[in-house]
């Protein structure tokens, strides 16, 4: 099956990508856009029946792990490396008047 992709189509897609594209680039869309719908025709003669449909092509599990932390409380040594500090909070200079 040749996915025929018209000029419009092409200008359409240019217009809604924010693309402004070459007589060459155009033509080139067309050729990629027409392998693509080609091969998505291919794809659906494939027999799925019995085949799940899934979201993910690997499993998903605890995506909302707990948040553990790992470093421990190190404020301390992080402020040392402050030029100046004030209860336990770096100094810097003020920026807005």
């Amino acid at each position: 099956m040749a996915n025929i992709i018209s000029d419009e189509t092409i200008e359409y897609v240019g217009i809604l990508a924010k693309l402004d594209l070459s007589d060459e680039e155009k033509e080139a869309a067309k050729k990629d856009m027409g392998s693509m719908l080609d091969y998505i025709d291919k794809l659906n003669e494939l027999d799925t029946t019995g085949v799940e449909p899934m979201s993910h092509v690997f499993p998903v599990k605890n995506v909302f792990r707990e948040d553990v932390v790992t470093n421990g409380d190190i404020h301390e040594e992080v402020l040392k490396n402050a030029p100046e500090q004030k209860d336990n909070a770096f100094v810097v200079p003020k920026t807005i008047e």
